[in-house]
């Protein structure tokens, strides 16, 4: 029987990204780390919203780099 390996997880992607309790991939939006004085409180409110990821192409890249997320997430090792 051959050696099976274990594959590195990504870790940008593994913060990026979790599965929700149904199994959809979920990520955040983007570019709330400064300049945000001057946007909106609205605009704001929307940065802190999840988004369900749509593309079956992008699904697959996040399971690729980072294919223990599914498992581990939500119940990390101890």
């Amino acid at each position: 029987m051959g050696k099976k390996y274990k594959i590195k997880t990504h870790k940008a992607t593994a913060k990026r990204f979790r599965y929700s309790g149904s199994g959809k991939l979920l990520r955040t939006k983007g570019g709330k780390s400064h300049l945000r004085r001057r946007r909106s409180k609205r605009a704001r409110r929307l940065l802190d919203q999840t988004l369900v990821v749509e593309s079956a192409q992008d699904r697959k890249r996040v399971q690729r780099l980072a294919p223990y997320l599914k498992k581990y997430k939500s119940n990390p090792p101890a």
